[in-house]
This record gives C-alpha cells, sequence and structure tokens, in this order.
C-alpha cells in the first residue's frame, strides 16, 4: 500500500467573475488599507495573483484580460504593482500578472509612456515590467 502526498502549489487555480469584480473594485481603491479588502478575501485571492509560468499554477492573465478595456487593465496591472508588497501571499516575483498584462497593451498599441516609471517607482519587484529576461531570450 502507497500513500500518496498533496502538493498546495499543484492544485489548479481558477479565476472566476465575482474575483475578477472584487480584484477590479479593490484597485479602484489603491489608498484604501488593504485596497479595502477584508482577510479572508486577501487570502483567497491570493493564489490567483501570479500568472502561469511554465509548470508554475496560476491564472492565464493574457487571456483573463483579453475582453477588458485599457483602463480595467491598467487598473489591475496599478493594483498588482503594488499590492505585492503591502498584501501577504501575494509576492508572486516573475509570476506577476503585471509582465502579461504590460505585454497586452502594447500589443494593443496602448501601453502609456510613463507607467514604466510608475511600476519602477512603486515595485521593489525586479522583473517588472517586462519579466524574466531569460524568458525573453
Amino acid at each position: 500500500m502507497s500513500v500518496e502526498s498533496w502538493d498546495p502549489q499543484a492544485a489548479a487555480v481558477t479565476l472566476t467573475p465575482p474575483m475578477l469584480g472584487l480584484l477590479l473594485e479593490a484597485a479602484g481603491k489603491l489608498d484604501a488599507p488593504e485596497f479595502g479588502l477584508e482577510q479572508n478575501s486577501i487570502r483567497k485571492l491570493a493564489p490567483i495573483v501570479r500568472h502561469t509560468r511554465g509548470s508554475k499554477p496560476g491564472i492565464d492573465w493574457s487571456a483573463a484580460a483579453e475582453s477588458r478595456s485599457d483602463a480595467e487593465v491598467i487598473a489591475l496591472l496599478r493594483l498588482f504593482t503594488v499590492a505585492e508588497s503591502r498584501l501577504p501571499g501575494w509576492e508572486a516575483g516573475d509570476c506577476s500578472p503585471v509582465i502579461p498584462l504590460v505585454a497586452l497593451l502594447k500589443r494593443r498599441g496602448s501601453y502609456p509612456a510613463e507607467l514604466t516609471a510608475w511600476i519602477k517607482a512603486n515595485s521593489d519587484n525586479r522583473f517588472l515590467p517586462y519579466g524574466n529576461l531569460l524568458d525573453r531570450l
């Protein structure tokens, strides 16, 4: 008889419309403590604030944001930039959703020139806004 082990990191991660709505609402409250989110919401949302990269679980943020307006994508991008340093469990490193959201805006031709400076001024994540250099080679 064998016993299997469960790896919580390997669990499937799903983004639901209510979760996205909660994130967009929080994006409008960047100056509020914890972006107006309750502790329970912060914990529940933590697994979805990572972009799928290689075998690492996460959300395909390119696809998730495709149907969103540029203003909504920028709002999410700003939320994920600052939340990584303010909310426990939201650290994403090179799996930050900021990276695919920036790429999406660039593909659309709607990436604001000043946004790179804002991201760098508001984050300690060395991978923002363009991602891991090794992935781009």
